[in-house]
C-alpha cells in the first residue's frame, strides 16, 4: 500500500513556489549623459536633469505652499506606476500620465523617506517603467536642494 501511495505521489506535479524577481542593482549602471540644473521659482523650486539635446528627462519640483515634491520622468507611454532605485531604497510608485507633457508624475509629502534616499543616494538614481528602459542619472546636489526647499 505504501509503495502504491508513493508511486501516486510521484506522479503529481509539484508546484514550485514562484520566487520574486530580484531587484535590479543600478550601482554600477552607466549614467545618462546630461546635467542637473536648479532653479528657484516664486513659491517653488525645480531640479531638472537635462540631456545633451536640452530636453528635461527628469524634473523634481517642490511646491512650497503644500510642501509637496513631484517627481516627473519623461515618457511617451502611459503607465500606472514607475520604479525608483537608489543605493539604499527602491520602490514602485503610483503615477498619473500627462500625454501633452509626455510625463508621468508622482507626488510626495516633503518628508517621505524615498526623498531622503534620492538626496543621499551613492552615485546615481534610476527611474523606469516596468519592462521599459531605465533612466540612470547622477546623484548631484540639485535634487537634494529642491527636496530641502520643501522642508524649510
Amino acid at each position: 500500500m505504501r509503495s502504491l501511495l508513493a508511486a501516486l505521489i510521484s506522479l503529481v506535479p509539484v508546484a514550485a513556489a514562484a520566487a520574486p524577481a530580484p531587484a535590479r542593482d543600478f550601482s554600477i549602471a552607466t549614467v545618462a549623459p546630461g546635467a542637473w540644473t536648479y532653479q528657484a521659482l516664486p513659491g517653488a523650486s525645480e531640479a531638472r536633469f537635462v540631456d545633451s539635446g536640452g530636453i528635461a528627462r527628469l524634473v523634481i519640483r517642490c511646491t512650497k505652499a503644500s510642501r509637496q515634491v513631484s517627481f516627473s520622468p519623461m515618457t511617451a507611454v502611459a503607465a500606472a506606476s514607475i520604479f525608483v532605485w537608489t543605493s539604499s531604497m527602491s520602490r514602485n510608485i503610483a503615477v498619473r500620465f500627462d500625454a501633452k507633457a509626455m510625463r508621468v508624475t508622482a507626488d510626495f509629502s516633503a518628508f517621505d523617506p524615498l526623498l531622503d534616499a534620492i538626496a543621499f543616494s551613492r552615485g546615481r538614481v534610476a527611474v523606469g517603467l516596468a519592462g521599459g528602459a531605465s533612466l540612470v542619472v547622477p546623484a548631484w546636489p540639485e535634487a537634494a536642494r529642491t527636496i530641502e526647499d520643501c522642508r524649510i
